[in-house]
């Protein structure tokens, strides 16, 4: 298995790319414009807001963005399945985004509960 599969920060990466190849493949309609505009920042900003989470100030602040990458993923999660119901991108491949996404909500929403537990005990 590859290594990196399992570094957060390059899965975020790489479903920051795995998003601009399916914006990039998006119709030049109002939908598909639309959606790419919106899915361009929900879906690239995790893979930034982690590198500044990784420099957070104090525990709160990680916490907090912490919360700000997990409501990206959930946005990008919504235009993600928009695209899939509308059949307006190769299905294999937003499927696999949707997984990947999934995978990642799950991976914050536990981040998140532990970095809370952890907030609450004595530093």
């Amino acid at each position: 298995m590859n290594n990196s599969k399992y570094d957060l920060e390059e899965r975020l990466i790489d479903f920051a790319v795995t998003i601009a190849d399916i914006i990039e493949a998006l119709p030049n309609t109002r939908l598909g414009n639309y959606i790419a505009g919106q899915l361009v920042r929900s879906g690239c900003s995790p893979a930034l807001n982690y590198g500044e989470a990784q420099s957070a100030e104090s525990r709160n602040d990680f916490i907090h963005k912490m919360k700000i990458i997990l409501k990206e993923l959930r946005e990008s999660m919504v235009s993600l399945k928009i695209i899939k119901r509308r059949d307006i991108h190769n299905l294999d491949n937003t499927e696999a985004a949707i997984n990947e996404c999934n995978q990642l909500i799950a991976i914050f929403v536990k981040s998140i509960e532990t970095a809370k537990k952890n907030n609450l005990k004595p530093q």
